[in-house]
């Protein structure tokens, strides 16, 4: 991928990722280290109103890795997000995103947003990338 190639407006293949699973959230726990029982313990989740819900560095992890699917990690300089919505187990998360700006010396700022189904957004932010040029 080359700055050339990219236009303001350009959007992205989404990335569609399987529904979350608690198996996945016991792993992810273990990954992670955050043995929150928010995350794994359905007691808990019904005492907190919320019930299980997905670790937001998961949520964060799918958004990053649409962005790295588009553009090669070497060439991402910056991603910042903010955290929307809690993500239920059984909810598919699909990411998208499009170039906001193109600016010297070969910069592009995007938009990423990581969303359910129902298109509620999860994970909203933007990201950085320095890309090659044709030239």
């Amino acid at each position: 991928m080359f700055y050339e190639d990219l236009q303001e407006g350009y959007t992205f293949p989404v990335l569609k990722k399987d529904p979350i699973t608690r198996v996945q959230l016991v792993k992810f726990a273990g990954a992670s280290g955050d043995f929150n029982p928010l995350h794994t313990v359905e007691e808990v989740g019904q005492q907190a109103g919320t019930g299980i819900i997905a670790h937001g560095m998961l949520i964060l992890g799918m958004a990053s890795q649409g962005v790295t699917t588009w553009i090669p990690r070497k060439y991402v300089t910056k991603l910042q997000v903010r955290f929307r919505k809690m993500t239920l187990p059984g909810e598919e998360i699909q990411v998208s995103g499009k170039i906001l700006e193109k600016k010297e010396d070969n910069r592009v700022v995007g938009e990423v947003l990581a969303m359910n189904n129902a298109g509620e957004v999860k994970v909203a932010g933007t990201f950085e990338a320095t890309l090659p040029s044709k030239a």
